[in-house]
């Protein structure tokens, strides 16, 4: 089988989309299909194009077997709805160039976010006779009418390019249930959209908490402190403010330590904000390499999941799934209608209280900093859960098998 894949992320992305693309690109290849990926200037989530691709247009790499064909995109340094819709933009025009003169696969997989690579599949269908895959990481326009992201006046230009997305493709793939039943919902036949979640890292399951944590302390000077962490994006969903309300509450609590750790759209302003408050308990600590990462949740004694309170079946946060399989306690400060909350309360692996609301937030991390069997039973449910729900081997066999049924 030729594979292409358009996808704005993908390595060296460490966190989020890119992280997930790569590995069931690699597993493609590895099973010996030829694979080439269309995608952008690495990024993410720093909104910062990486120091070895700026200045280019397009580039070509190979690695793990793969093709990777990369074409410029317009990265704004500070994020908002107008300059979203440019950036977006930029590599639609730049990526749709760049697979019309690439060989022709058997079949396309259509990564989305951005929703507008929709229009770039559709397009490809009827002028190259090209099947394509449409997976759905984010429900884009629910999320943008939400959040409020963009003007109400777009929305219904998103939901038509979806609709056209949609109906177009030959298999539609999401990560949860949830978001499969929304798009159902929208008028498309059921037998059309199928469950694909993120995989577990492997590496995961054999993190050595113990040691790794020890390392991760030693460094920080964090040897005796209770570590609350919320690792990987800081953007607009995620609204971690409340985190910053909690840890102002929680201030004179001296063996209590929130890091923050990661990059994203809303990072500086978070920076400011616990500069404002004088939040001695808080680090802000950078996208942190593989070995370090595994290190820090080893570290971990509380991990926060934290998602605005509109925000339910329109996005599933990928670590959920590498938090559970490294077995950290999970406080999840999520809609209760959210898929989050359903697999937190269904795997026993951690809490769920009410989004932006942080006294709450802060008295649960206070309990379970004064409950460690409560923590290291959540651990283990958690574990279980991933290793029953998320094993690598078994959803990327499922990748293969959707795409080889959706090749004509």
């Amino acid at each position: 089988m030729r594979l292409l894949v358009l996808t704005i992320n993908y390595w060296p992305e460490k966190t989020g989309i890119g992280a997930v693309v790569t590995r069931r690109c690699e597993h493609l290849a590895s099973a010996g299909h030829e694979v080439t990926v269309c995608t952008g200037m690495p990024y993410y989530p720093e909104w910062r194009i990486h120091a070895n691709y700026t200045g280019k247009m397009f580039l070509r790499e190979q690695r793990n077997g793969i093709t990777i064909l990369r074409s410029w995109l317009w990265v704004p340094k500070k994020v908002s709805s107008a300059k979203r819709v440019l950036f977006e933009a930029s590599f639609l025009a730049s990526s749709l160039l760049r697979v019309v003169l690439a060989s022709k696969p058997d079949v396309l997989l259509v990564v989305s976010p951005p929703l507008g690579l929709g229009l770039s599949a559709v397009l490809l269908k009827r002028c190259l006779n090209l099947p394509y895959i449409f997976d759905v990481e984010d429900l884009q326009p629910d999320a943008a009418a939400d959040l409020n992201m963009l003007p109400r006046s777009l929305l219904p230009l998103l939901y038509q390019i979806e609709a056209l997305a949609y109906r177009n493709a030959t298999l539609i793939l999401t990560v949860t249930e949830g978001m499969r039943q929304k798009i159902i919902a929208k008028g498309i036949p059921a037998g059309k959209v199928a469950v694909l979640p993120a995989a577990a890292d492997p590496h995961l399951f054999a993190i050595d908490s113990a040691r790794a944590g020890r390392t991760f302390r030693d460094r920080y000077g964090l040897k005796s402190k209770f570590i609350v962490a919320h690792a990987g994006n800081m953007g607009v969903k995620q609204g971690l403010e409340v985190v910053l309300d909690s840890a102002f509450l929680l201030r004179e609590k001296r063996d209590i330590v929130f890091l923050l750790a990661g990059d994203g759209a809303m990072r500086s302003s978070l920076r400011r904000r616990a500069a404002e408050l004088c939040l001695t308990n808080v680090r802000f600590l950078p996208l942190q390499e593989q070995g370090g990462f595994l290190q820090m949740l080893g570290a971990i004694d509380a991990a926060l999941v934290v998602q605005q309170s509109t925000v339910s079946d329109i996005a599933f946060p990928s670590k959920v799934v590498t938090l559970l399989a490294a077995a950290r306690p999970v406080v999840a400060s999520v809609s209760s209608n959210s898929e989050v909350a359903r697999i937190i309360v269904q795997s026993k692996a951690g809490l769920v209280i009410e989004p932006e609301r942080a006294e709450s937030l802060a008295a649960t991390i206070q309990q379970l900093s004064e409950d460690p069997e409560r923590r290291s039973a959540m651990a283990e449910c958690g574990r279980r859960y991933a290793l029953n729900h998320w094993h690598e081997g078994r959803i990327l066999s499922n990748l293969e098998s959707h795409i080889l049924r959706a090749m004509p």
